[in-house]
């Protein structure tokens, strides 16, 4: 097989310089779904931000003001190591998925692809026509047609990054924050109004020259792809077996065929063409200028445009469908449809692993987080003869969206607890965080050891909710 295609990224010349993608708009069973797909995924994105659950944002990312609100649940600093989690078992998960099914996420779900293919490019497909009508634009002179047509593209360009950078901006901040600053002059706002304007030029510049060099240069995970993807991974592939040797077609060639089988026997077997015409048309419509037909490539994002347009081939001129399709090395080798290999069964294990332990600490997390440290620096103070103090800070925070009774008092009826400008019972307000600092008070006699182990009880709205042991120097 000729290897020469893997000594240059296919979208650069062999001078280094860019060859710029003109894709035929694809058509078929697979971009129908992935049609389907992406306009389901559009709207959840831009729906989501006015979404709210008892006044509240169903999904918020406030990094400046600490406040995280992920599916309606409150989340704060204190709870990182479950988002520590979250993210390995995303990592596990898409290794799982590349192992058993290749880039299938970017061709179905990333939003890159998704944006590219599903907007900006249709766009331009609307505006500008197909492909070869593109590049018949792009030569011509500068006519004034030429000029309507490239500056409504790039103004409608304009406005769907500006829309796009107001959306996620609306997820950090939220959707009331956000129409506040439109009501409001950019001024007041100035440091906010600057990030919306650097993503609003980012996803621009993307989205109308970058384009698929962020698959190819930027994003990481193709290149995970030579270690994740083996001979058993589901990917979009060509049947090289039934495709080759390649040929163009003529007229009342499979008519020739017969008559030749017919005649000479089965030495005419190795003279036969295979099902591939070399029409090149799983070229025309790669969004990332690929020839699938020389096999896995790092440019490949899944995105089946190749299959619908091979298959469109294949009905026309009588032949089964599935020249190029979902396919592993292995399973075009043998013939055998796809295994449930070893991998894959030992990264669902530690996927299922991981997953429950997630799930544990999501359904076991705390209304109320309360951290209760002795002062540095400290020992104990002498409070009278035969009493003992020790001091300590506190910090209670509030997960709910509800303002809730705090209370903390000792288990045990020998010790005391003095609060230093609050009262042993107090209010916490929705999402609140507060400090405190009290005396815990113990008897001399209790007092066996140099540290004693002090249990204090804490009362959410009466009810006890969580024993808290503190550490009592002194004797």
């Amino acid at each position: 097989m000729d290897t020469t295609f893997r000594e240059q990224v296919g979208v650069l010349d062999k001078k280094g310089g860019r060859n710029w993608i003109y894709a035929k708009k694809p058509k078929g069973y697979f971009y129908n779904w992935r049609k389907v797909m992406a306009f389901a995924l559009l709207i959840v994105l831009f729906a989501t931000p006015f979404i709210k659950i008892n006044g509240h944002p169903f999904m918020l990312f406030n990094i400046v003001g600490r406040e995280f609100i992920i599916f309606g649940v409150p989340f704060f600093p204190q709870d990182f190591y479950i988002f520590a989690l979250v993210m390995l078992l995303g990592l596990v998960f898409i290794a799982l998925f590349t192992v058993a099914f290749g880039r299938l996420f970017c061709g179905w779900v990333c939003p890159q692809t998704i944006f590219m293919e599903f907007v900006f490019r249709r766009i331009e497909y609307w505006i500008e026509g197909d492909a070869s009508q593109q590049k018949k634009l792009n030569a011509l002179d500068w006519t004034t047609d030429k000029i309507l047509k490239k500056t409504t593209k790039h103004i409608l360009f304009f406005l769907w990054s500006f829309w796009i950078a107001n959306t996620f901006l609306a997820y950090f901040i939220g959707v009331d924050a956000l129409w506040k600053m439109v009501e409001e002059t950019p001024i007041k706002h100035a440091g906010t109004f600057f990030a919306l304007v650097v993503f609003t030029g980012a996803f621009y510049g993307n989205f109308a020259f970058f384009r698929e060099l962020s698959c190819i240069v930027v994003c990481p995970y193709g290149r995970m792809q030579s270690v994740l993807l083996d001979k058993n991974s589901l990917v979009v592939a060509y049947n090289y077996l039934r495709g080759e040797p390649r040929g163009k077609i003529q007229k009342n060639q499979k008519e020739l065929e017969n008559e030749l089988e017919n005649t000479l026997g089965n030495t005419t077997k190795n003279t036969k063409k295979g099902d591939c015409v070399d029409c090149g048309l799983c070229v025309q419509v790669c969004p990332t200028g690929i020839d699938i037909r020389n096999g896995t490539q790092m440019e490949c994002v899944n995105c089946t445009a190749c299959i619908d347009a091979c298959d469109e081939v294949m009905l026309k001129i009588d032949k089964p469908l599935g020249l190029i399709t979902y396919a592993s090395d292995e399973s075009i080798k043998t013939g055998q449809k796809f295994q449930f290999t070893t991998r894959i069964l030992a990264y669902s294990i530690v996927l299922l692993l991981l997953s429950t332990v997630v799930l544990f600490l999501l359904l076991t997390r705390p209304q109320v987080q309360v951290y209760v440290l002795k002062a540095q620096g400290t020992l104990f103070y002498e409070v009278n003869p035969n009493t003992l103090a020790n001091l300590y800070n506190g910090e209670f925070v509030n997960k709910t969206f509800e303002e809730i009774s705090i209370e903390i008092k000792p288990k045990y009826p020998e010790a005391t607890i003095k609060m230093i400008g609050e009262k042993t019972t107090f209010k916490l307000q929705k999402q609140e965080t507060k400090k405190a600092t009290f005396f815990i008070e113990m008897p001399r006699q209790k007092l066996k050891k140099i540290n004693t182990n002090v249990v204090l009880l804490l009362l959410v709205n009466g009810k006890v909710k969580k024993e808290i042991n503190c550490s009592f120097l002194g004797q």
